[in-house]
């Protein structure tokens, strides 16, 4: 059967994406470029729920850091967590935090089978917080300048987890997920970040592709690019600010200290599309500490011209979503990043048929551990994991549910959790066949 193509490219954050057509099939086969022993017993989980404490609200990707290290994990979009903790720790404290809320520090042994941590809310004018800068952008410049200042300037080894879904409309067609490391460079220094792959699992249900698979090409590396102090030029460098129109909000905390918040768009007069939405900044340090913003789609063919490289006659692909997330974590007065999550979406249109088809892909990657690399030595050319991989290509261990061992991931929604219970019951089909 002829198999149609659309390749799409994001230049402006040098993340490709493809959508190709492929045959049904489940495969199960390792990938993995460092085996990895299992050792259940060398830690201890730590399971429960982030929320407002008058609302109820779940707090979604509210940070967990075990005290005296560098491990940590974020809340996922249900306000959920899993913490995993060496045994040698398990009697630290953990400090709980989420943007515009009074920080909690809690000892490990107060956590229950599954904990509810309750945040309270802090709200301050930004009149109360002393403005050393005249206006917005100036604020944005002082920020790009105390760059070297305020971020890593040493070569550092990082622990991730990454979580890559696709979704066709509301029904979950491909999920993959891996645990990487980072070979993450120095603010200071315009080196490319090196990744490689540690361990992967993945599932595609190509029966629900329709004619089209949708596949993302880049894996982890999408959301490393969106590092915006690592990677300003894609962004928010000097030269680019002229683009935009920057604002002062209300202020907000997070970790107890208070923060500028900068709202941006781009020019009236400007008609590429640009991003638009909030900056966070440390009222102390100026570091930037989180963004949160969206292209422009407004103008449906220049969008789709910034995202699309090819495509299959009669079909016509617009973008509906593009929303960006940064947050960057602080250690000893020095700022690293620690998640980052995309979400995108995609409307195809045939000529000849009445209904369209829309498909949604989120990435996410949390920092779970890191530490200085003394030796300066980098991942072997041939163990490095390349910017063109599709993880939707690789996969193994869906079967078994101690895949991960001690590694921390983001914990799965509900939905997530019902797309691996449908992986793993098709996987023993497939098995007993």
């Amino acid at each position: 059967m002829l198999k149609q193509a659309i390749t799409l490219s994001q230049n402006l954050l040098a993340t490709t994406l493809l959508l190709l057509l492929f045959g049904f099939g489940f495969q199960n086969k390792s990938f993995a470029s460092t085996k990895i022993i299992k050792d259940t017993l060398s830690f201890k989980k730590y399971k429960g729920k982030v929320v407002d404490s008058k609302t109820k609200k779940a707090l979604v990707f509210a940070t967990l850091t075990v005290n005296g290290t560098n491990i940590s994990t974020v809340t996922n979009t249900q306000g959920e967590f899993l913490l995993k903790v060496p045994k040698e720790h398990i009697n630290s404290n953990v400090t709980i935090s989420f943007l515009g809320y009074t920080s909690k520090v809690l000892n490990l042994s107060d956590f229950k089978t599954k904990t509810t941590i309750k945040l309270e809310t802090y709200i301050e004018e930004l009149s109360e917080i002393k403005i050393v800068v005249k206006d917005a952008q100036s604020l944005i410049l002082e920020v790009l300048k105390r760059k070297k200042l305020n971020y890593f300037d040493k070569l550092t080894t990082m622990t991730a987890f990454y979580r890559e879904t696709i979704k066709k409309r509301r029904s979950y067609v491909s999920l993959s997920e891996a645990v990487i490391e980072i070979n993450k460079q120095p603010y200071t220094n315009a080196k490319k970040d090196i990744l490689k792959l540690y361990k992967s699992r993945k599932s595609t249900d190509y029966s629900k592709l329709d004619t089209i698979a949708f596949k993302l090409k880049g894996g982890p590396y999408n959301s490393i690019y969106i590092d915006v102090m690592k990677n300003p030029d894609l962004f928010f460098s000097e030269n680019m600010l002229e683009f935009y129109d920057f604002s002062f909000d209300k202020s907000t905390k997070i970790d107890n200290r208070p923060i500028y918040v900068i709202n941006f768009k781009q020019k009236e007069y400007i008609k590429t599309p640009l991003f638009y939405g909030k900056l966070y900044i440390d009222a102390q340090s100026l570091a930037l500490t989180n963004a949160k913003f969206k292209l422009n789609l407004e103008n449906k063919e220049k969008a789709s011209r910034i995202f699309i490289v090819k495509k299959p006659k009669g079909a016509k692909v617009y973008p509906v979503e593009a929303t960006y997330q940064i947050d960057y974590r602080e250690k000893n007065g020095k700022w690293y990043y620690g998640y980052s999550r995309i979400q995108l979406g995609f409307k195809i249109n045939w000529d000849k048929r009445l209904f369209n088809t829309i498909y949604y892909t989120t990435m996410e990657m949390a920092i779970t551990d890191w530490k200085n690399n003394i030796t300066k030595k980098l991942i072997k050319p041939k163990n490095r994991l390349r910017s063109s991989i599709i993880m939707s290509d690789k996969s193994s261990g869906f079967s078994d549910p101690d895949f991960w061992g001690k590694y921390n991931v983001i914990e799965p929604e509900k939905p997530i959790e019902s797309a691996i219970r449908k992986i793993k019951k098709q996987l023993r089909k497939l098995k007993n066949n």
